[in-house]
C-alpha cells in the first residue's frame, strides 16, 4: 500500500472530484431489439465480488462497468459471471475505481471494516452508493459517511429490504401491516418486540471466532495486506478471511453483525425510532474474546419512552409475542390477540410512501426508503450491542450526541484508530 507505485487515497479522490458519471451513448439499433441502450442505463462498479458481490450484477436498469477485488480468483468468477466481462475493466484497489468517470453507481459488497470507508470516499468522488450490511462497522464510522453523503448529496442505499419489501421473516407478512399496527394504536404503548427464534428469527450462531488459529501462508491469489486495509494488522488465517470473516471484532460481529440490521432495522421503522435510539443496552452473555466473537444470551435495548427490543439469543423466550403492548400482542405469523385485526387494519391508512427503486431514485436525485440516515441508526443498534458485549457489561448511550454516558472505554470503541495509512 505504500508503494511508490501506488497513488495515495486522498490523490485518488482528488482527481475524481467534481467529475460526474458520464452516460455512454450508444445508439439503440447498435445492441439490438428488445434492449436498453446504454444511455438509459445506470453503469455501475462492483467492489467486493465474492459470492455476495456478484449478486450484485443482475440488478434491472444497471450494467456493470467496473469490478474490483483484492483476491484474483473472485475477479474471475465474477468475469465467468458476466459472460467473460468483455468492456469491464477488472481492479485491485477500490481507489482506481472511484476515478472512472463513467461510473454512477458503486456497489459495495467487501467485508464490513471496508463499508464505511469505500462509501466516504465514493461520496466524495461523486459517486452514488449501494452498501451491504451493515452499513458500518462501528458509530464513528458511521456518523463520517452520513456527513459524506449529505454534504456532496449522493444518493445511498443499504442492502437490507423488509422495511418496504418482502416477507418479514417468521412474520409471514410484510412490514406494511405491523407498521400500521403500531401506528394504529391498538397494541398500546410502550411497546416490546422480542426476537428470537421462537419469533421467527435465527441468529447464526455459527458465526463464531476461533481462538486457535495458527499463522498460515498467504495465497498467492489474495492481497491480504489490502484485505485487512483499515483492520489491524493479524496473521493470515484463511478463517479470518472471505466466508469466515464474520467472526472476528476486526472485521464484523457474528450473528449479530450479519443478521441485525435484516431484522431490527423494520422495528426502528415501525416503532417510529428512524432519528433516535436506546438509551441503554443490557447484556446477558459469556466473556467475549478480544479477537473471536462468541454468542451470546440476550440483548436488551431501551428507548426513553420505554420501548424494549429483546434479542433473546439462548431462545428462552419460548412462548414470547413478536411485539407485546398494554392492549394486545403480536406473534409470529401476524396471529393477534386483538379480534379481527385484518378488517380493522384495513380501513386504515397506508403509511407514508417510500421511495424504492434505486435506479428512480437516483435518476430522480430522490432519497431511497433506507438511506444513510436511517441507516446508520439501525446499525447504531448492532454496534452498542456489539460493543456492550465485547466490554461484558450494560452500557448506557446518549442519542443525540451518539455516545456512552460516563463510560470512556466504551467511547473509544465508538470509533477507533484504522491502522496507517487508511483514515477518514
Amino acid at each position: 500500500m505504500k508503494s511508490a507505485q501506488n497513488p495515495s487515497r486522498r490523490q485518488f479522490i482528488k482527481s475524481s472530484m467534481g467529475t460526474l458519471a458520464a452516460f455512454t451513448i450508444v445508439p439503440r439499433h447498435v445492441l439490438g431489439k428488445g434492449y436498453l441502450p446504454p444511455s438509459d442505463m445506470l453503469t455501475k462498479a462492483i467492489v467486493g465480488v465474492g459470492g455476495m458481490g456478484r449478486g450484485h450484477i443482475p440488478y434491472a436498469g444497471t450494467r456493470v462497468g467496473a469490478i474490483c477485488d483484492v483476491d484474483t480468483r473472485h475477479l474471475q468468477l465474477a468475469l465467468n459471471a458476466l459472460n467473460g466481462g468483455e468492456g469491464v475493466k477488472t481492479f485491485r484497489d477500490y481507489r482506481e475505481v472511484l476515478a472512472l468517470p463513467e461510473i454512477d453507481i458503486v456497489h459495495i459488497a467487501t467485508p464490513p471494516h471496508w463499508h464505511g470507508l469505500i462509501a466516504a470516499d465514493a461520496a466524495r468522488a461523486g459517486k452514488d452508493i449501494w452498501c451491504e450490511k451493515p452499513m458500518t462497522r462501528t458509530i464513528g464510522e458511521g456518523k463520517r459517511l452520513v456527513e459524506a453523503v449529505q454534504q456532496h448529496g449522493r444518493i445511498f442505499r443499504l442492502n437490507t429490504w423488509f422495511r418496504f419489501s418482502e416477507n418479514f421473516y417468521g412474520m409471514n407478512t410484510p412490514v406494511k401491516p405491523i407498521k400500521k399496527l403500531v401506528e394504529s394504536g391498538m397494541l398500546g404503548w410502550p411497546l416490546k418486540v422480542t426476537v428470537s427464534r421462537h419469533t421467527g428469527f435465527d441468529w447464526k450462531f455459527y458465526w463464531v471466532g476461533k481462538t486457535d488459529l495458527e499463522p498460515q501462508p498467504v495465497p498467492v491469489e489474495l492481497d491480504y495486506d489490502r484485505w485487512l486495509g483499515p483492520a489491524p494488522f493479524k496473521p493470515y488465517h484463511p478463517h479470518r478471511v472471505h466466508t469466515t470473516f464474520r467472526g472476528y471484532w476486526d472485521y464484523d460481529g457474528g450473528g449479530l453483525g450479519d443478521m441485525g440490521q435484516h431484522y431490527l432495522d423494520p422495528i426502528q421503522y415501525f416503532l417510529g425510532k428512524d432519528d433516535t435510539s436506546p438509551v441503554t443496552v443490557e447484556i446477558d452473555a459469556p466473556q467475549q474474546h478480544t479477537d473471536a466473537v462468541g454468542t451470546w444470551r440476550k440483548i436488551t435495548y431501551t428507548y426513553a419512552d420505554g420501548c424494549q427490543i429483546v434479542l433473546d439469543g439462548a431462545g428462552t423466550e419460548t412462548k414470547a409475542a413478536y411485539i407485546e403492548g398494554p392492549g394486545g400482542k403480536l406473534y409470529s405469523g401476524f396471529r393477534c390477540t386483538i379480534p379481527d385485526i385484518e378488517r380493522k387494519l384495513a380501513a386504515l391508512p397506508d403509511p407514508e410512501p417510500q421511495v424504492t427503486d434505486f435506479v428512480e431514485a437516483v435518476k430522480n436525485r430522490q432519497k431511497f426508503a433506507l438511506n444513510e440516515a436511517n441507516g446508520h441508526r439501525s446499525c447504531t443498534l448492532v454496534n452498542i450491542g456489539k460493543i456492550a458485549l465485547e466490554l461484558g457489561r450494560n452500557l448506557k448511550f446518549d442519542p443525540v450526541r451518539q455516545e456512552f454516558v460516563n463510560d470512556e472505554a466504551a467511547n473509544r470503541l465508538l470509533d477507533p484508530p484504522m491502522r496507517e495509512p487508511w483514515s477518514f
